[in-house]
């Protein structure tokens, strides 16, 4: 969860100044985009079963691949360079490899989570 707030914190910090920070539609899409990496995965795990985890974590795999499509943007309209594009759009492809990983995990395994105990 630790990258996962990383991509928080900078696309906070991107959006924050110059043309980006006045173009409310795309900066407030990807912020929502990046709550909701981290958002995704924490609900999922609170609710205590396996298939909603995997569910909630399927939404926040879906979010990471918007964040990076809002960077793509973002860099293409100039509101970002390329080194501000790297940090976020690289912890986003990682993060998105550890969901599929976990989600992989969780098919295979014996474990149901606390609410079927």
């Amino acid at each position: 969860m630790e990258e996962s707030a990383t991509v928080c914190d900078e696309i906070y910090k991107i959006t924050a100044s110059g043309a980006f920070a006045r173009d409310f539609g795309l900066r407030d899409q990807i912020r929502r985009a990046a709550v909701s990496i981290v958002s995704n995965i924490a609900e999922g795990f609170e609710r205590g079963g396996d298939k909603e985890f995997a569910q909630f974590l399927s939404m926040s795999k879906g979010s990471c691949g918007e964040v990076r499509a809002q960077l793509y943007l973002a860099l293409d309209q100039g509101y970002i360079s390329q080194s501000d594009f790297e940090l976020p759009s690289q912890a986003a492809i990682e993060i998105s490899q550890l969901i599929s990983g976990l989600m992989k995990y969780l098919r295979k395994s014996e474990l149901r989570g606390s609410k079927y105990r």
